[in-house]
This record gives C-alpha cells, structure tokens and sequence, in this order.
C-alpha cells in the first residue's frame, strides 16, 4: 500500500486504438460530408460562355468527342429509350420497377454512385430485370465546373459502388445537369471530351419537340412526375417498341461488363465506408441534440441553485446552522512533496491567520528538494509549526499521518501550494458548530491569472468548480471537499478511517465516505484560499488526468450510496448522478457540438443555422459565468477570453475525459503525476483588497 502509487504506470494501449479509429471515423465523416454535399463542384448548372461546336449542334443523342470530331447516333423510328437520372430512390425507383415490368418495357438508369452505395439493393433489383443502368457520376456535381482530379474521382467512384453493389462497371455516361447535346456548353464540352477519351459514351435527350415515332431519348428523374409521364409514353401508340440505350443503338459489346474479384471488394469497402459516415453522421445528429441538452440543463441547473443557495445565505445564516462561535484550537495538516517554492507562502498565511490556536504540522513526504528545511525554520521561529517526515508514500499517507499526531478537535487540510485569507481559517470551521455537519468546503481561487491559460483555469474554478459548490450544498450532496481547503471533524475523520488510497482523488473518496457515514459537508464561500494552477498545457493535462480518473475511482468505489437510505441515499441519488451525466457523459458528447459546426460550415449551403446555435451556446455560458463571476465578487472583464477557452481549453478537458475513462474501463493503473510549482499563489495573496461589500478582489495580478 504505501508504495502503490509508484508502481502505477500511465495508459498507452488505448492510445494506439484511438490514433487508429479517429482517422477512419472522421475520414468517414469527410467523405459523408463531400457526398451528401459540393465541394469543387457546383450544386447548380452554370451559365454557358461558350455553345457547343458547330458539328455537335446538331448531333444525336448518343455522343463521342475525341478533340474537333464527334460522332453521333440517334434512336430508330418507332424506338424510345427510356432514361431516369439520379437515384436509386428507395421510393420511386421500385414503383418505376413496377410499372416497366407491367408493360414488358426496359430503361436505362443512370445512377449517383453514392446513391448506388446507399442503396444496393436496388441496384441489384434494376439489374435482375433486365435494366441497364449508367454512370450520373458519385455526387452529381457540374462536372464543367469541377477540376480535373475531381472529375476523375467522381467517375472512377462511381464504378467502385456499382462493383461493389453488383460486379460491373458500365460504359455509359449522363452528365450531370445537361439535357440536350446543346446544354453540354461552355465549360463541360471539355469535360465531356475528357469522359470520352476515358471510354464512356455520352448519352444526352433529345428536344421535347421529337417524337416517338421518329425514335427519342426521352429523360426523366425518379420522382412522382416521371412515374405519370413514363406511363403516359408507355400508351403511345405510335412507340412501338422501349428498350435501353445499347439495345436501342445496337452496340456491338455490351455497356455493363463484369468486374475482377479485387474491384469487387474494393467496391465493396467504398459501400461500408460510406455506410460507417452516414451511420457517423445520423449517431452525430442525436449526439448533438442530446449534448446541447445537457448542456443548457446544466447552465439553468447552476443559476437556479446558485439564486437558492445566495437566499439561503440571507436568510438562514445569521442564526443557523450554528448556534455559537467555534475559537477551539485547530490542526491545519500541510503535505508537502518537493515544495520549496510554495511551502513559504503556505506557512506564512497561516501563521498571519486572524485564529491563533492552531497546530501546524508539515508532512514531509520524501522531498529531495528545500521543502524540509524551509518548513524547519517556520517551526524554529513558531512553535505552533511541527515538521514530520516519512519515505515518498503520496499524499493521503501523509495526511493519515499528520492525524496520527493531531490534538485539535477540528483539522484543516491545506496543499502546500496554497495560500490562506488571513481569516479564512475562522470562517471555514463555523460551520463545523452544527453537530450534524463533518466536513467543510473553502472557496478556491486561482493566484496566477495573468496567462490565458491561468485566466481560463479562474473562469473555471468560478464558472464550474464554486458554482457547482452552491448547488451542491443546497441539494445536500457536495462531491468534493477540496485538498486546497477543507476543514473536517476530527472524530468524522477517524469515523471514516482517515483518508483511503484506493483513489488518486483522496479528497472526493473522504467526501463521498463522510456522506456514507452519515455526516453532512457544506461550503463556505467566503472561506478564500488562493492556489496557483498549470502554467503549461503539459501540466494541466497531468493534473486534470489524475482528478478525472480518480473521481471516476471514487464513483465506482461509492455507487452503492445511490441505494442507500439517509444522508448517503440523498447524496448518491444527487451527486453521483450529476457527476455522471455532466461531469462523465457530457464532455464525452459536447465535442459534437463544434465538430458539426466545422462539418456544417464545410459541406452545407447554408451554415448559419449552425453557426447561430453555437454563438448562443456560447452567449448563455457568457451570461452564467458572468453570474458566478459576480457572485464570487470577480471582475467580469475577465470574460473576453471565454470564447477562446470554448475553442483550445475546452477541448483538452474533453480528451481528459475520454482518456480517464478508457483507461478505467480497461482497468490501466495511473501513476502520480506531480506539477512543477513556482511560488506564485503567495505573490497573488499579497495584491488582494477588500470591496465596499465585504469580498475580495484581486487588484494587481488581474
């Protein structure tokens, strides 16, 4: 047990796993995204600059451009080849089916290559009646417009799905778009030049004028108005006979030719990877509804009970819960590991606490740095600071051994990098008069603010950590008294068995263990500690990494609580359920939020829509921390680097999660992570002044 947390290793496995499967599922997605929408492409037929040659004007239907010659065919008398553009459709494509096969007709279908994916099935169904079927390209995008690679890639895609649909590959070609041969103007002459040197032959209609008796291409989309008109063209007298562009034309080979076995499962992992961004994108969609849910239930959760627990405070504090002022002395237990630059400041604090009975004791756990020494000499100039060392055990060794040596009835526990408000120490134990409560939570603050990773890190404390602390207190299931400042019973603490090192988050599992033993823990907002925070997104990712995976530890190790009756029952159902839907399932969802902004943004027409969800996410998370902000007596200028925190900060928070959370599902053991402290929290402490209405602010650092 003592050296458990040294034996502990860091997750790497799970790593490997997630730099495989994200690059497929955002690759999924792209590619979702580019068939569904344009990109390099036009959605609409551009206007021509340029008419067709002079000898294609008045060409056929059925063309090859090979440079300056074109050659042409048309249909016979009496032959009408019946042709449907886009699709398949799995609603009008069957009925069309149908109505063929009712009067022993066959057609040509020229289908999207990401519907022929989407759609397999129905490919097979066109082909098994005796159908022909032809290339609409993959998205249908204005092949003129397009750049060459992208009209390569449309072709050459569009024949993988129907490899993988049904092994073929076709020779025949509608380009997007055109009707006539005479809208094939402008830019997508050349284009279709370029689709003839490749080998497919160009299919276009013939003018609304021809008749079928003189022998037509007739075109139709697979909608309602194609079903009614192909019927009324299959009762044409004057039709004698409806067949497919080859049979109509009669080619000598056959357009649709069958596939070698590689071509086929090549077409075949197109039709699943287009299948995995379509389920990503429909998964993604409900995601994202359920995400900004739980996101909005938050912010109006927190305002409701912060205004509860601001009432409260009027009108319950000046004469309860405590009926006497506590001047008990108190043991104030600082562990220290490696400490040199904080643990002056520490000291100093709490030595200048307006509560003089006090016991301090240092626990050295095995530093190798000055943090003995300094300590030493605090305890040679007062005698109210004792020194104690033990071999590097972690931090709840250490606090379990300070209660070893404790003689106050009351015990505040402070990390060595924190600095104390001359009376925070007296306002922190008051509580502790009412003989139902057995822990106390102090109010956190951030010393070094003055980076913008510092900045993000106090809108953090303020926005999340206190204002959580409100609502917690007054839905009476506070989940973590903080290691930063926290004051106890003696007796709940040694009720409890001292702190467990089951967890890396020794303060939430003491928390949580008091609840279960029937004691009630609070917050006292106006207790100050001023603690300085990561300084490099390296370290913060180490310490948020510990907190998250010990928390889930703690959760796991107390879920019992949720059935439990009493005090533990109440705070089970309430806190575990929180910490689970918004502190666990949340972040786990609310990156959807901003990967369908980018999603929208890339491959939608209109992506205002999106983007105006997003700025009023962002407006309400505003307006809430700008409340906490307030109430915490803070400077709300601080809220120009918010939206920046959304796009950088917050993103590192969610990986935290997602990495907290595969590696406890996969059972990964996690080393103490130790963050490197350079004394700042007592430089913050010394700039701090007091407002017209009795709270602090800090002058200098922000």
């Amino acid at each position: 047990m003592v050296a458990r947390h040294k034996q502990a290793r860091d997750p790497r496995a799970h790593w490997l796993l997630l730099f495989l499967t994200l690059p497929v599922l955002f690759g999924a997605l792209l590619f979702q995204g580019w068939t569904q929408n344009e990109v390099d492409g036009s959605p609409a037929k551009q206007d021509c600059t340029e008419p067709v040659p002079q000898d294609a004007a008045k060409a056929g239907p059925l063309l090859s451009v090979h440079g300056d010659r074109v050659e042409s065919a048309s249909m016979p008398a009496g032959t009408v080849a019946l042709t449907y553009d886009g699709g398949p459709d799995p609603t009008w494509t069957p009925r069309l089916l149908a109505l063929l096969k009712k009067h022993h007709a066959h057609a040509t279908f020229f289908l999207s290559g990401a519907k022929a994916a989407e759609h397999p099935e129905l490919v097979r169904q066109i082909r098994a009646a005796g159908h022909e079927i032809g290339s609409n390209t993959y998205t249908g995008a204005d092949l003129g417009t397009a750049s060459t690679a992208r009209g390569k890639l449309e072709l050459g895609l569009t024949q993988s799905a129907f490899a993988g649909a049904d092994g073929f590959r076709t020779s025949l070609l509608r380009m997007p778009l055109t009707t006539t041969v005479p809208t094939m103007c402008g830019a997508e002459w050349p284009a279709a030049g370029r689709a003839s040197d490749d080998g497919y032959l160009l299919v276009a209609a013939d003018h609304a004028g021809k008749k079928p008796a003189d022998g037509v291409v007739r075109q139709f989309s697979q909608t309602s108005l194609a079903y009614r008109e192909t019927g009324q063209l299959l009762s044409d007298p004057h039709a004698k006979r409806f067949t497919t562009i080859s049979e109509s034309a009669d080619s000598p080979a056959p357009a649709m030719k069958d596939v070698s076995a590689p071509q086929r499962w090549a077409g075949t992992g197109l039709i699943w990877f287009q299948d995995l961004g379509r389920s990503f994108v429909s998964a993604l969609s409900w995601v994202l509804t359920i995400a900004a849910g739980l996101g909005l239930l938050r912010l109006l959760i927190l305002v409701l009970y912060a205004r509860a627990h601001v009432r409260r405070l009027e009108r319950q504090r000046p004469a309860a819960p405590w009926l006497r002022r506590i001047k008990d002395p108190v043991t104030v237990l600082v562990p220290a590991y490696n400490e040199e630059a904080g643990i002056g400041g520490t000291l100093r604090s709490l030595l200048a606490s307006t509560h003089r009975e006090l016991q301090i004791i240092v626990i050295d756990d095995g530093s190798s740095d000055r943090t003995v020494e300094i300590a030493t000499e605090y305890a040679r100039r007062d005698r109210r600071v004792q020194v104690l060392r033990q071999a590097n055990a972690g931090k709840a060794a250490a606090l379990n051994h300070g209660l070893r040596y404790t003689r106050c009835p009351y015990v505040v526990m402070v990390d060595s990098d924190t600095v104390f408000e001359a009376d925070a120490i007296e306002r922190l134990i008051q509580p502790l008069a009412h003989p139902a409560i057995g822990a106390v939570s102090g109010n956190t603050k951030v010393g070094n603010r003055k980076r913008l990773l510092g900045r993000w890190q106090h809108l953090e404390y303020v926005f999340g950590f206190n204002l959580d602390r409100r609502m917690f207190e007054v839905l009476e299931c506070m989940t973590t008294v903080p290691g930063a400042i926290g004051a106890f019973r003696l007796d709940a603490l040694r009720g409890v068995g001292g702190l467990s090192e089951d967890t890396l988050a020794e303060d939430t599992d003491l928390t949580m263990a008091l609840w279960r033993a029937g004691w009630k823990v609070v917050y006292e907002e106006t207790a100050i500690a001023w603690t300085e925070v990561p300084t490099s997104l390296r370290q913060l990712w180490r310490q948020r990494y510990r907190w998250c995976y010990g928390t889930l530890q703690a959760m796991w190790k107390h879920r019992r609580a949720a059935v439990e009756v009493g005090h533990a029952g109440r705070f089970g159902r309430r806190g575990l359920s929180y910490l689970l839907l918004f502190q666990v399932l949340l972040p786990l969802l609310a990156p959807v939020i901003d990967v369908f902004m980018l999603y929208s943004a890339l491959f939608t027409d209109s992506p205002v829509k999106s983007i105006v969800t997003w700025v009023g996410f962002l407006a309400a998370q505003t307006a809430v921390a700008a409340y906490a902000l307030r109430l915490d007596g803070e400077r709300r200028r601080t809220l120009w680097s918010l939206p920046f925190q959304l796009l950088v900060y917050r993103q590192l928070m969610y990986l935290v999660v997602i990495q907290s959370l595969v590696a406890f599902v996969g059972g990964s053991r996690l080393k103490w992570q130790r963050m490197h402290r350079s004394g700042t929290a007592a430089a913050a402490a010394t700039h701090i002044d007091r407002t017209a209405d009795g709270r602090r602010r800090l002058s200098a650092t922000r």
